[in-house]
């Protein structure tokens, strides 16, 4: 199927703003004369030149390119070339074409967990991130982690202690938080990715409604 002209231009524009604003990237890591130091990262829907989530998500852009611009500054603020990024869905959307734009200019080693809005990213740029999985069971730093799209309500190994890590919902679970679960979405941490430091302290006050300890009377899930 051949393109039309005002898709080619539309995707040409898209790197043009990428590359006219491209953010000065950490370097730090790799010029200590030490063992590198990576960190893992954290994130959900970044919606990389979707226009509509501006008014949707009530994100404070006044346009997609400001948008687009601000998120990749942000991102590399924090991640480093080395680091690790897990990506818990809808990298973007409606910018399918330029999907790899938007990647190259992304500090960090990006694992993607496939959101609704990721179909045509799978489909044709799957090669340029670390690995796709509609659900990943991890560990980080000693921590036994459940990533997933959807916000759940009870997830493996939550009796034991798992977090849940989700997307999706933009924020609007943010006031009702469930156990050891928590969005991990730009909306919800500045539009930036999160740490797992900082999802320790965010995590540290929480109650595990599964805990057996605390009563619930879950079943063992392993």
């Amino acid at each position: 199927m051949e393109r039309s002209e005002s898709l080619i231009g539309w995707d040409a524009s898209v790197r043009a703003r990428i590359e006219s604003d491209r953010p000065q990237r950490r370097t730090d890591t790799l010029e200590t004369s030490g063992p590198l130091t990576m960190t893992t990262w954290f994130t959900a829907d970044t919606h990389f030149g979707h226009a509509a989530i501006i008014r949707l998500a009530r994100r404070p852009f006044k346009t997609v390119e400001e948008m687009d611009a601000k998120l990749i500054a942000r991102w590399n603020s924090v991640v480093a070339p080395g680091d690790t990024v897990w990506h818990v869905g809808d990298f973007c959307y409606k910018a399918s074409l330029a999907v790899d734009a938007y990647r190259e200019r992304l500090n960090g080693r990006i694992h993607l967990i496939a959101g609704n809005h990721d179909t045509q990213t799978i489909k044709h740029h799957a090669h340029l991130f670390a690995s796709v999985d509609d659900i990943r069971e991890i560990e980080s730093a000693g921590q036994r982690i459940l990533l997933c799209h959807y916000p759940m309500r009870e997830w493996p190994g939550a009796w034991r202690g798992a977090w849940h890590l989700f997307g999706h919902v933009h924020g609007r679970l943010d006031g009702e938080p469930h156990g050891l679960s928590l969005d991990v979405g730009v909306d919800s941490h500045g539009y930036a990715p999160v740490g797992i430091d900082r999802l320790r302290v965010l995590m540290g006050g929480r109650d595990n409604p599964f805990d057996p300890k605390a009563g619930s009377g879950g079943e063992s899930d392993g």
